[in-house]
């Protein structure tokens, strides 16, 4: 009798957790006149509200492994978006196609803001997101994207970047951030300067803005990207320790800002 029991609560353990999927779904919307295409991602499972995370790719454009960290972030429970800031969906695995199609947008301000805007509009309207409780989150080119959203004023309760480039908000920019911040940087990144570094930090500082600098000892650009360096790019390489302590920090920044 007691074995049946166990047979029998398995079989119900089984078959909810294969009504449990992770759906994704392309979304297609548009700023000023440019079409994009998202990336939506979420646990069907669950039915109520749930905190969104918007997430901004790489500059190689919104390619698969934006993807796969909507889904892992699915998985904890989270309405994930990732957001198209190039148009068409476009990726490129070449640095000098990548290094013209970021440029095209870091020119532009105004269309660097509003693309990501676009996509935060998109995230809060799904019908299963909590409007109340979104995060941010961007590697490199994305990690600047989404201190650039920050400093538009936007309503989010979290922000964490990973080996990102720090523009640098005017002191009005720095007043207006709403988030807590997360910084995942590389003590060796070559790419980012210690002065920009200063040039980011000094104007939240005076703004008593709530935010945690992180910087890992010996670990380059692109800690968080499997096979960075077959890119075949000097100071980009994957560091799996500050991968996993990285995303353990923002899962900790998201409990703490957004109650899950």
């Amino acid at each position: 009798m007691f074995r049946s029991l166990i047979a029998m609560a398995a079989i119900v353990l089984t078959a909810g957790a294969s009504q449990a999927a992770v759906v994704t779904k392309v979304i297609d919307y548009e700023f000023d006149g440019v079409k994009l295409k998202g990336f939506l991602a979420y646990d069907d499972a669950v039915k109520e509200k749930r905190p969104g995370v918007l997430v901004v790719h790489e500059w190689w454009g919104l390619n698969d492994y934006a993807k796969d960290r909507c889904k892992k972030l699915a998985e904890l429970g989270y309405v994930a978006f990732a957001v198209d800031m190039y148009g068409d969906g476009k990726t490129t695995e070449h640095p000098d196609d990548a290094r013209k199609m970021t440029g095209l947008v870091r020119e532009n301000v105004k269309v660097w803001r509003g693309r990501a805007e676009a996509g935060l509009k998109q995230l809060k309207g799904q019908p299963n997101v909590d409007g109340d409780k979104i995060a941010a989150i961007g590697y490199c080119f994305g990690g600047s994207t989404c201190l650039q959203l920050a400093y538009t004023g936007a309503d989010l309760k979290a922000v964490a970047t990973f080996h990102a480039a720090f523009p640098k908000p005017t002191e009005g920019e720095a007043k207006a951030i709403k988030p807590k911040i997360l910084v995942c940087h590389g003590a060796a990144d070559t790419f980012i300067s210690e002065d920009s570094i200063k040039a980011f930090r000094e104007p939240l500082d005076k703004a008593g803005t709530k935010y945690d600098f992180v910087a890992y000892k010996d670990v380059v650009h692109s800690f968080t990207v499997p096979g960075a360096d077959a890119v075949n790019i000097k100071g980009m390489k994957y560091d799996k320790a500050a991968d996993e302590d990285s995303w353990k920090k923002m899962l900790a920044l998201f409990k703490d800002t957004l109650g899950r």
